[in-house]
């Protein structure tokens, strides 16, 4: 069974001050992409470094997820670190991703240009850093989607079918 990682990195969400809406709307963007059967594991944390960087090595390595999408913690603030706990874990960087997401976003908001979202890849998996708004997550996710089958398929993870009607993607050697 196809795993696929999702980390919500939140002081508020993991404490249940609120609902995690940004996990679910992950959830529920893949549940449209993805028309290969897959297992979510799904976990909310706190914003903190050293959690985050387990909680990734752990997806990755233990859990085997070829791919694992996150929210949070992007931002300029003091105790948004996820990038660097991403770049902490992953053995090559994929800036090619946060430099989309970027220009996509900044359609919509000047404030973009403060988000920090980064990928990178870890052995067979692939981890992906998005905003922490589920309307941002969707406008990311249309954006870099397409390139995310053929991407975990080159570092060795499974073939990640998709819906065509709901993203189309790029796999050049097909």
């Amino acid at each position: 069974m196809i795993k696929i990682g999702i980390l919500t990195a939140s002081d508020r969400a993991s404490a249940g001050v609120y609902e995690d809406l940004s996990g679910k709307a992950i959830m529920e963007a893949l549940r449209l992409y993805l028309r290969s059967d897959w297992m979510p594991v799904y976990k909310v944390i706190p914003d903190d470094r050293a959690s985050i960087e387990k909680e990734l090595a752990d997806m990755a390595d233990r859990e085997a997820c070829c791919l694992i999408v996150t929210t949070g913690g992007t931002g300029p603030a003091p105790r948004d670190v996820t990038p660097e706990a991403t770049e902490a874990v992953c053995d090559k960087m994929m800036p090619g991703f946060g430099e989309l997401m970027r220009a996509v976003s900044l359609q919509y908001v000047p404030t973009a240009i403060l988000s920090r979202q980064t990928a990178g890849i870890r052995g067979k998996t692939l981890i992906v850093n998005l905003p922490g708004k589920p309307k941002s997550i969707r406008e990311c996710l249309d954006a870099v989607f397409p390139a995310v089958p053929y991407c975990v398929e080159l570092i060795g993870g499974p073939k990640l079918e998709c819906h065509a009607n709901a993203v189309k993607a790029f796999r050049p050697k097909e």
